[in-house]
């Protein structure tokens, strides 16, 4: 690239991108649903007291986590504190029943149509995890004392807001799906993510006051040392060689042509699931003990004793079971999700009814051995990774001791995640056009 090598390929391609009138007009549009999102997120439910809200963010790390996701959606208790969550966990819930259910899994098999299907399910799926999470946050802040109206038609109206704003970001996602740059969906967590951490800046200029300088620049060094693991991962993949042999007629006579081709498996394929799988269930204990502990102040009891257990603000010793238990869960699901995936995709009878095979692998049941046993392989080091980076914070904070930040793997996995997608998307757009893009 030539005129690329002065300047970043990212900003080059921007550039390019801005000089194409429609493709500049889905890049506005999209930074206009995001200036809607955040222009919603400050938008709160009534009844809630702010300064006990923010006070129970102050003291409970677990919340000050979800919070940074919703883009402080949450520590304000807007109309979109649940964020668009309970939509990513209607996927979840959807992709591992396809293959369950035989209705399901022939909706999947009817092409575009039975795509519109499922994802109608999803859609209607949502209301009622939007409804669930949010009646749960709002018994919680109310034993907290952070919501003071407790009679039924106050509470109902609280949780039908919140399901209504889930929907909205829904609906927004899509929006820019349609019409903007990227995915939807993805981009609106992004947002909320990257709102988030104007506060962690806020916190670290306070910590640098406060007089742990080295300990921020090595919570620096840590950041961008994980941010470069990420993004070598995110795009790691094993090449797996196919040929092709194809017949044809032509002028009553039969040629035969070949070609070869790889398919590229994926290192880690099954992006970030496993780490929100596993947060869901190491936080739950904590989550259902909280509705029984004491209050701060008061003696603690059992209750008290199982959230400081499973809290990742939690120092060593103690810390060592929540983060140890989130280590293996999260290679657990690494697994069963890449199983669940590979056999979905169902390369070996796809590669066999386009006429592809693997250099001397035989078609059938070998091959499907063989895919089998590289998936399993690679996805060692998948796991590992994702294992890896999902325990950084709990190494940053105690190699760096600064207390007042929490470093997300999961939120940089996403920002990392959707900024690769995007760029290549911009990428895919320019080369349409026939700009030189990122390569020339």
């Amino acid at each position: 690239m030539q005129q690329g090598r002065a300047r970043p390929r990212l900003l080059q391609a921007m550039f390019d991108a801005f000089r194409l009138p429609d493709l500049r007009r889905r890049i506005l549009f999209t930074l206009g649903m995001l200036v809607i999102f955040r222009f919603i997120a400050h938008v709160p439910l009534p009844g809630v007291d702010a300064n006990a809200l923010g006070q129970l963010f102050e003291r409970n790390a677990m919340l000050g986590m979800l919070d940074m996701f919703s883009g402080g959606a949450m520590r304000s208790f807007s109309v979109i504190a649940m964020g668009i969550y309970p939509y990513i966990t209607a996927s979840i819930i959807m992709t591992l029943m396809v293959p369950v259910i035989p209705r399901l899994q022939a909706l999947s098999q009817e092409g575009e149509t039975g795509r519109n299907k499922i994802n109608l399910i999803t859609h209607w799926l949502t209301v009622p995890m939007a409804g669930l999470a949010g009646y749960g946050q709002i018994m919680l802040l109310r034993h907290e004392g952070v919501v003071g109206s407790a009679d039924t038609l106050s509470t109902v109206a609280m949780v039908l807001a919140i399901i209504a704003g889930t929907m909205f970001l829904v609906w927004l996602g899509e929006l820019i799906t349609e019409y903007g740059i990227g995915n939807g969906i993805s981009i609106i967590i992004f947002g909320g993510i990257v709102a988030g951490y104007w506060d962690m800046l806020g916190k670290g200029f306070l910590a640098g006051q406060q007089g742990q300088v080295s300990g921020l620049v090595f919570y620096v060094l840590i950041a961008l040392a994980t941010i470069a693991i990420i993004v070598i991962f995110s795009e790691a993949h094993r090449r797996i060689p196919v040929q092709y042999a194809r017949s044809s007629f032509r002028g009553g006579r039969m040629y035969r042509q070949s070609g070869s081709t790889h398919i590229p498996l994926r290192v880690n394929t099954a992006g970030m699931i496993p780490l929100i799988f596993a947060m869901s269930i190491v936080v739950f204990p904590g989550m259902i003990a909280s509705y029984f502990a004491n209050p701060a102040g008061a003696d603690p009891n059992f209750a008290n004793f199982i959230v400081d257990q499973f809290s990742p603000s939690t120092a060593l010793p103690m810390g060592l079971l929540y983060w140890g238990i989130y280590f293996v869960l999260v290679i657990a699901f690494a697994f069963f999700y890449t199983t669940v995936i590979f056999q979905q995709q169902d390369l070996p009878n796809t590669l066999q009814q386009q006429g592809g095979f693997i250099p001397g692998i035989r078609p059938g049941k070998h091959t499907a051995d063989y895919l089998n046993q590289v998936i399993k392989r690679i996805t060692w080091g998948g796991a590992l990774f994702l294992a890896g980076v999902a325990i950084i914070p709990f190494l940053a904070r105690e190699i760096t001791s600064v207390q007042v930040i929490q470093l997300s793997s999961m939120g940089l996995l996403i920002v990392v995640g959707v900024i690769l997608d995007t760029m290549k998307q911009i990428e895919a757009q320019l080369v349409m056009r026939r700009y030189e893009g990122f390569i020339k």
